[in-house]
């Protein structure tokens, strides 16, 4: 019998699980484990939602009205034109993953990654029997790949997969090696995939479209992030022009369609600009705080958080089993945070991530009760 991949868990659930397990017992949980805002859906979205409930049955559908409000998003944020059908509306980023992967490799090719990187990249790759080639990224890459890392590969891989901003790290690629890793994929004939559901959550520089540099390139993006519309369950794929149909039936037979109330919400929610650049203010507010007091908590070396809601901080003077750290700090404090070990099965046993997704009066509460813990745990160490 052939048994199926294995892939590894995400162990920020479980440390999830815990923190809210303890909150069904009274305990006082702050939770910076997961990459969510702490906001929901802007108000005039939701308000649509509840129109659209009342007024309309919904049944499958994919909203031609919301591709092309995405086409022309694309149009007026980085200058380039895409052709609404090559939009595909899906259940969130990480089916548009899937369907990106399955629509454009067989089983057996060979993906580059970063590690660190999330979590997902690796697992579902293994789960779709795609081999991930995870490159080692540090300071002196700025936790990022590069095309030099991608040139050196022997033999080359199928394909590539960037983020940025990234998670963990939230760092950015810079314009120049964006465009550098775009020529080397295309010199060598590998693939590439673009996770940039980060954009419009940056703090220093810009955060660049791969379709400005190549329009050879599967893109993934969502509402989770900087729409604040995580449990709505809305992303979307965009698709070279020769891969079309293939990403069609696959969408058609593997998800149908996204939800529809969400697609509604969804069009009205590009149109909340002031609202969601209040939400970044407040991510900009909460990071800049961390920066300032981190350092007293003997976290000096950090990814630099460029974009995205998250600090990557290296506590390998304290611990080498992140998730145990992860789990004490939790039941000690209430501060939930995930482990560095689901970014990097190597050294993130070192690292632990902090999401400041959520609000300034929680970040400053959880730093009121981590700075004690923090110098007790050196005093351990």
């Amino acid at each position: 019998m052939t048994l199926p991949p294995r892939i590894d868990p995400f162990h920020a659930i479980a440390i999830s699980r815990l923190a809210h397990r303890m909150k069904a017992e009274g305990a006082s949980i702050i939770h910076m484990e997961f990459g969510q805002p702490s906001t929901g859906a802007p108000a005039r979205a939701i308000a649509e939602a509840h129109h659209v409930l009342d007024h309309d049955g919904m049944g499958y559908w994919e909203s031609q009205p919301l591709k092309e409000r995405i086409a022309r998003h694309y149009r007026e944020t980085y200058g380039v034109v895409v052709d609404p059908e090559r939009i595909f509306l899906t259940c969130g980023a990480s089916p548009a993953l899937v369907l990106a992967l399955s629509s454009r490799f067989a089983p057996g090719a060979r993906i580059a990654i970063a590690r660190p990187g999330y979590v997902a990249y690796r697992n579902t790759l293994k789960a779709m029997h795609l081999v991930p080639v995870e490159l080692p990224c540090g300071e002196a890459e700025r936790y990022q790949l590069t095309s030099a890392a991608i040139e050196a590969l022997d033999p080359a891989p199928d394909g590539v997969l960037v983020s940025s901003p990234a998670n963990p790290t939230g760092t950015i690629i810079s314009d120049a090696e964006m465009a550098a890793i775009a020529r080397v994929c295309e010199e060598r004939g590998i693939a590439l995939l673009s996770d940039e559901i980060y954009h419009g959550l940056t703090y220093e520089g810009r955060a660049v479209s791969m379709l400005e540099k190549t329009d050879d390139a599967f893109i993934v993006n969502s509402f989770s992030k900087y729409f604040s519309m995580a449990g709505w369950r809305l992303g979307w794929l965009v698709v070279p022009e020769g891969y079309i149909d293939a990403a069609r039936a696959r969408m058609g037979n593997l998800f149908l369609t996204p939800p529809s109330l969400a697609q509604h919400a969804a069009l009205v929610a590009f149109d909340c600009r002031d609202e969601l650049e209040g939400h970044v203010e407040t991510y900009r507010r909460n990071r800049a705080m961390l920066l300032d007091a981190l350092p007293a908590l003997g976290l000096r070396r950090i990814a630099p958080p460029d974009g995205a809601f998250y600090i990557y901080a290296d506590i390998g003077h304290l611990t080498d089993d992140s998730l145990a750290f992860c789990e004490r700090l939790l039941r000690e404090t209430g501060v939930a945070a995930a482990p560095g070990i689901d970014f990097d099965p190597e050294e993130g046993r070192r690292f632990m991530r902090f999401s400041f997704a959520v609000s300034t009066e929680l970040v400053a509460e959880a730093l009121k009760r981590m700075t004690p813990w923090f110098r007790e745990a050196a005093r351990r160490a």
